[in-house]
């Protein structure tokens, strides 16, 4: 999202099928409140299915990069008739506008506001009714396993391509520490909790030990930290084929600090610091 508060479709229907696929495909979970009809991007999904024989073991990140594009195409495609309209009609036009000739839709300032100072509570409110749809509509699973579910399906399986382009920028030195690493030690962090972003933005990640990252865990990094990301994150931006990736399209340092600020107010307060630095 940019400083406009502009979405573009492609970012917003990745996710959206994204999670679509893993909770109908991979964990066979009916989207619809009818029995024995599918809603239409579950019948996209199983099209693709079918077509390609994937199994259900497959989540979304394994599958092949074109194999992915053609999904969020098709269900970009879908919704951007049936639901940026219908959304828009419920929230009595007062959360977004939208442009589906541009397709980005543009978030109401004060709303974004409203949804970045309540995210944590946001979230568990939107997944745990979520759940309660699912458990309603299919015949196995409770709330408390569906919720489980709900809560992982975003995650990415791998962040191994951040990896890649991270390395470069420490000198094979943890991120926290200081402490010299090898690449089978080397664990992608996320500096703001990923619980907190639901999201893996190359500005949000460092490469840190195992023992740092396990250490850390879902806490948010001690303040003396945001600043050394943001230094970072300069570095990142100079480079012209870094610069022109989405997630760093949208990223400014007003912005990380912005996300640092707002994580504290939803209750991440257990300010962590690695256990010894190297200096």
């Amino acid at each position: 999202m940019n400083d406009r508060l502009e979405l573009n479709y492609s970012t917003l229907f990745s996710s959206f099928a994204k999670i679509y696929w893993n909770l109908v495909i991979h964990h066979n979970l009916n989207q619809i409140n009818m029995t024995d009809k599918k809603s239409e991007v579950q019948r996209i999904l199983l099209d693709v299915q079918t077509r390609y024989q994937i199994p259900n073991t497959l989540v979304f990140d394994k599958l092949s990069s074109d194999l992915q594009v053609e999904i969020i195409s098709k269900v970009k495609r879908k919704c951007k008739l049936n639901v940026m309209g219908a959304i828009y009609g419920d929230t009595g036009y007062t959360i977004y506008d939208f442009d589906n000739g541009k397709e980005q839709l543009r978030l109401n300032s004060t709303f974004y506001s409203f949804m970045q100072r309540f995210q944590r509570v946001l979230n568990y409110f939107t997944n745990y009714h979520l759940a309660l749809f699912l458990e309603k509509f299919n015949e196995k699973g409770d709330t408390t396993n569906l919720l489980l579910k709900v809560e992982n399906v975003s995650k990415r399986s791998s962040l191994d391509q951040f990896y890649q382009v991270l390395s470069s920028f420490y000198s094979g030195k943890c991120f926290y520490c200081g402490k010299a690493i090898k690449k089978d030690n080397a664990h992608v962090d996320h500096f703001i909790p990923w619980s907190f972003v639901q999201a893996d933005q190359l500005w949000n990640l460092v490469i840190a030990c195992s023992g740092c990252n396990l250490s850390k865990s879902d806490k948010l990094a001690n303040g003396i930290f945001l600043d050394t990301v943001i230094e970072r994150n300069e570095k990142l931006l100079s480079i012209q084929e870094l610069r022109k990736r989405e997630d760093m399209q949208v990223y400014t340092s007003n912005k990380l600090k912005d996300l640092y600020h707002y994580s504290v107010e939803n209750g991440f307060t257990d300010f962590w610091v690695p256990k010894k630095m190297v200096l």
